[in-house]
């Protein structure tokens, strides 16, 4: 009786390398570091991290697209 070989898994696509940039996650590390310090009046941390990587994309830094807001009308 001929064997099968068994697929490992399902065909799952594996991204090369990091999400984002390293000069991203600096950038996101200093805004939290001035929220936490009181140099930016932030509600909480969602918007410094978002204030952090929209800062990355304007220095030219590897960040993925933005994401659409859930609202639809």
């Amino acid at each position: 009786m001929a064997s099968k070989k068994k697929s490992s898994g399902g065909s799952k696509k594996k991204s090369g390398g990091r999400k984002y940039s390293k000069k991203a996650g600096e950038e996101v590390r200093t805004e939290m570091h001035h929220m936490r310090s009181g140099k930016h009046k932030v509600k909480n941390r969602k918007q410094a991290i978002a204030i952090g990587l929209s800062k990355a994309r304007k220095k030219g830094a590897k960040v993925p697209k933005k994401k659409s807001s859930g609202r639809k009308s």
